[in-house]
């Protein structure tokens, strides 16, 4: 593989990278935490990242969207994550377009995908059902009614996003036990539905998520994306994808941890000398640059084994998720540790990346999710 983007590829992240720092920089984060949004993202922020594209990224030109791959979706999800920009991004344009732009059927196509791409719909997916990220755990009955349409009744949590969602796409079971991947069905409603009711909580690192119950939900056959039994496989895949974004996404952020880290050791002074002299910070510095520059490759790798469909490109997602986890921990740790007592003032947005970086490693596997699923997809 190239390690090396094209001139297309450049010209998405500059104008990435430009517009995150002048437009979404971290105070507009620290304004929605403030102000206690309710929405949790700036809505004049969203249409403008609609107009540049990036809500059509991983949308195929056909229905509005941009037709590009993976990999130009993690650069602006890099990005992203420089400045802690809140935002639907990762629910609706990776997640929700991915997932009905692969399996869904012309109509739900024409009906969804161009309203995505334009910012006009946000959707959600509802996966999690335990405390920890497991999706064959999916035990979320769906009982299938004499006209031929299902029934939903249970309980999601963790749904990203579910509060300002507009549609929801909910992994429920068919057929078959918690446990195993055959007999999971994806199901698109509207988060409106007569039986839906979405709490939202507030994560440590002040972004959405929410709880979402099902009540007797009544759904037509209509609402089934993909096919019945056969949604684990398409599920994976765009959780994949997803995974692949947050690691990139987190990537952005130890980079910017690393930066400021590095500046102010230059410029912080102790005993009449800049605390940047002292070898043991020297070391510790040393460690982070090395594992900034292990986590850009291991993403670049992931993000490119999916746009190529290698037959490795899971393990490659896998490995990426992990290893930027647990250098996010390390990268943020340190961070905090070396601004000394001020690392941990809100003055300081070292802390509000540290938080952001516990709730990226959680989501969709932690790296011990990771490291096991790696071994197992290697038959180790």
């Amino acid at each position: 593989m190239s390690f090396i983007l094209t001139e297309e590829q450049i010209l998405l992240r500059d104008t990435a990278q430009k517009f995150f720092a002048e437009q979404v920089p971290v105070s507009n984060f620290r304004q929605l935490r403030d102000d206690e949004s309710s929405e949790g993202y700036d809505t004049a922020i969203w249409q403008q990242m609609a107009a540049l594209g990036f809500c059509g990224i991983l949308i195929p030109e056909a229905y509005n969207g941009i037709g590009y791959g993976a990999l130009e979706m993690g650069l602006v999800c890099q990005e992203g994550g420089r400045t802690l920009a809140a935002s639907p991004l990762f629910a609706t344009a990776v997640l929700g377009a991915s997932l009905i732009a692969s399996i869904g059927n012309e109509a739900q196509k024409q009906a969804h995908l161009p309203r995505i791409a334009a910012g006009e719909v946000l959707t959600a997916l509802a996966i999690e059902e335990r405390a920890h990220h497991d999706p064959q755990q999916i035990a979320l009955p769906a009982s299938k009614n004499s006209d031929g349409g299902y029934t939903l009744n249970g309980e999601k949590c963790f749904v990203v996003d579910g509060h300002i969602a507009d549609l929801l796409i909910v992994a429920a079971r068919t057929s078959g036990k918690a446990g195993e991947a055959k007999g999971i069905s994806l199901f698109v409603l509207d988060a409106k539905t007569k039986g839906v009711s979405i709490t939202r909580t507030e994560m440590v690192d002040s972004r959405n998520a929410a709880i979402v119950k099902f009540d007797n939900v009544s759904l037509s056959s209509d609402a089934v994306l993909g096919g019945v039994d056969a949604g684990f496989a398409a599920l994976d895949g765009v959780l994949d994808v997803a995974r692949a974004c947050l690691a990139a996404e987190m990537l952005g952020g130890i980079e910017v941890v690393f930066d400021t880290t590095l500046a102010y050791l230059k410029e912080r002074k102790q005993f009449g000398a800049h605390i940047g002299s002292f070898q043991a910070l020297q070391h510790r510095a040393a460690l982070m640059f090395c594992e900034v520059e292990i986590c850009r490759s291991v993403v670049l790798n992931a993000l490119t084994a999916l746009d190529e469909q290698r037959n490795h490109a899971a393990q490659a997602v896998s490995l990426a998720k992990a290893r930027v986890g647990d250098a996010a921990g390390l990268i943020t740790n340190e961070g905090v540790q070396m601004h000394g007592g001020v690392g941990m003032t809100d003055e300081y947005d070292v802390g509000l990346y540290m938080k952001r970086a516990r709730v990226q490693a959680q989501t969709f596997g932690d790296s011990r999710f990771h490291q096991s699923r790696y071994a197992d997809l290697g038959d180790y």
